[in-house]
């Protein structure tokens, strides 16, 4: 991808992982961060920052866009500030979450289930991904998000960590390094349209990730709770009132896309072998 740019609203977890893979194909690669700190984190692995909001600012003209700004009641703040720009761009992609399927007591999310967001995180989400659809922009719908530093090995290392214990409960899971792989391939096939659910093949409930994840530490796992004795947050009672399985059949058959890491214990094994090099 010689001489493409990329311009990341929201310069995160996946944007950095997909910037990576793009500077080294020869893209120029710049984007938003919030504060002067973060700017020079960024600016340290070749990366161009620019702190949005509080500065004017004009995203390159012909980059392809992704935006991963977290909504607001009214949806997504770089939509309001950048939308009449947005005919610039060569590409635009949206990241969103697949809890805007909401609960689906197991059965399988496809792109094409009708949304049901059950929260006010995922709400605020449906109505982001309505406003860049608009636009022609293509939508990620993540599940859980892990990979290096981000994951279930660091979960059960953390004081007072716990497996909450859920009858029935499974979710699914992406690898941020199989996100960023879908995004690329997506940049480069402008006729991939709509959403796609980005994650791996095998949903699974979060107490079993957890336990693995001790085992390739070679630690106990934390202590099992059940979900009626955890006293969890308003937040974390909305994330395990849903369960569903998500299919990422279409990923597959549109991009050509094959997860890396098509299950958690594959990701994990990634995970620990990046800690043992780093």
């Amino acid at each position: 991808m010689a001489g493409m740019q990329f311009f990341a609203f929201g310069f995160g977890y996946v944007a950095a992982e997909t910037a990576r893979r793009l500077m080294s194909e020869g893209a120029f690669c710049s984007g938003t961060v919030r504060s002067e700190a973060s700017a020079e984190a960024i600016r340290r692995e070749g990366y161009f920052p620019h702190i949005w909001p509080g500065v004017a600012l004009t995203p390159p003209s012909g980059a392809a866009w992704l935006i991963s700004v977290p909504p607001d009641a009214d949806g997504c703040p770089v939509f309001r500030a950048f939308a009449q720009q947005a005919s610039t761009a060569s590409w635009i992609g949206y990241l969103s979450t697949t809890g805007v399927y909401g609960d689906l007591a197991g059965g399988w999310a496809f792109e094409e289930t009708p949304l049901n967001p059950q929260s006010r995180e995922a709400t605020n989400r449906a109505t982001a991904e309505t406003q860049w659809q608009s636009l022609g922009a293509r939508v990620f719908r993540l599940p859980g998000i892990y990979g290096p530093g981000r994951s279930a090995l660091d979960r059960v290392r953390e004081p007072g960590a716990r497996r909450i214990v859920k009858s029935g409960q499974v979710f699914s899971r992406a690898h941020v390094s199989d996100i960023a792989e879908a995004i690329c391939l997506a940049i480069q096939k402008p006729t991939a349209l709509g959403a796609f659910n980005i994650c791996d093949d095998e949903p699974s409930p979060a107490d079993e990730v957890l336990t693995y994840a001790a085992q390739l530490l070679g630690i106990d796992p934390p202590p099992a709770v059940n979900i009626e004795d955890a006293n969890l947050s308003p937040m974390a009672q909305r994330f395990y009132a849903e369960c569903k399985r998500v299919s990422n059949a279409r990923a597959k058959a549109v991009l050509g896309w094959r997860p890396t890491f098509p299950s958690y214990r594959a990701g994990l094994k990634d995970c620990l072998r990046a800690t043992t090099r780093g």
